[in-house]
């Protein structure tokens, strides 16, 4: 789907979502709810002067009291990895964004990250993930580390962690695999009204970050949740 096309397929009732750039920011009407609309799209990569002007605009609505809704439309490439924006200090601002993600769910805004194309490294962590809750589309390609920059960090081989990623999801690009760590929450059928899934979205409570539980439950990440919890009994129990 083209971002139009996911656009009206989420607000039927109209939008005013407008694209600067690689950028869009603007309003979508759902009955008595509206939802604010921010995207990171295009394919692009997020630099520093992309993630500055997201977290301004995600910090605006976190301070604006009115507890709206904010979806986060996401088709990135990764981290620009030019000189200017790594020697700027680039990962500070990509903490910066996500930081402010998690400012805005905190001052009541329910965040929700719609992938339908890529991203990938520091631009997926400090966007998609940094939200709530992350949903996708069919044919979206979410990689935290693509193999061959997985193999120069951990000096495996790419044909070991091939095979590591058969059994296990964590090793392995994609949105099944990450679908089964617990990172996406659900997947969306495109050909039925977007605007359904996300009402049924946000009538539904979220209680604190449940990723771990998916994961689990999932099969993909088995021990995550119980270790967690592990350590939230300890520190409870040391006071």
């Amino acid at each position: 789907m083209t971002p139009a096309e996911i656009l009206n397929s989420l607000f039927p009732l109209g939008h005013d979502v407008t694209t600067h750039g690689n950028l869009s920011f603007g309003m979508g009407a759902m009955g008595t709810l509206s939802v604010h609309v921010i995207g990171a799209g295009g394919g692009g990569a997020i630099g520093v002067d992309e993630a500055l002007q997201l977290a301004a605009h995600v910090l605006t609505l976190a301070n604006s009291g009115d507890g709206r809704p904010i979806l986060l439309l996401v088709d990135t490439s990764s981290q620009r990895m030019s000189r200017r924006d790594e020697m700027l200090g680039l990962n500070e601002y990509l903490a910066h964004l996500a930081k402010s993600l998690l400012l805005a769910e905190a001052h009541g805004h329910r965040t929700i990250g719609l992938l339908y194309g890529g991203s990938a490294a520091g631009a997926f962590i400090a966007t998609a993930l940094a939200c709530g809750t992350l949903v996708a589309l069919p044919g979206a390609h979410p990689e935290v580390m693509d193999l061959p920059s997985m193999a120069r960090v951990t000096k495996l081989s790419i044909e070991v962690l091939k095979e590591k990623a058969k059994a296990t999801p964590v090793f392995a690009p994609g949105l099944d695999n990450l679908a089964q760590t617990g990172a996406i929450a659900e997947t969306w059928d495109p050909d039925a009204p977007l605007s359904d899934k996300l009402a049924a979205l946000l009538a539904r409570p979220r209680n604190g970050d449940d990723r771990a539980t998916l994961g689990k439950v999932r099969g993909g990440r088995p021990k995550a949740a119980i270790i967690a919890n592990e350590v939230v009994t300890l520190a409870q129990a040391r006071g």
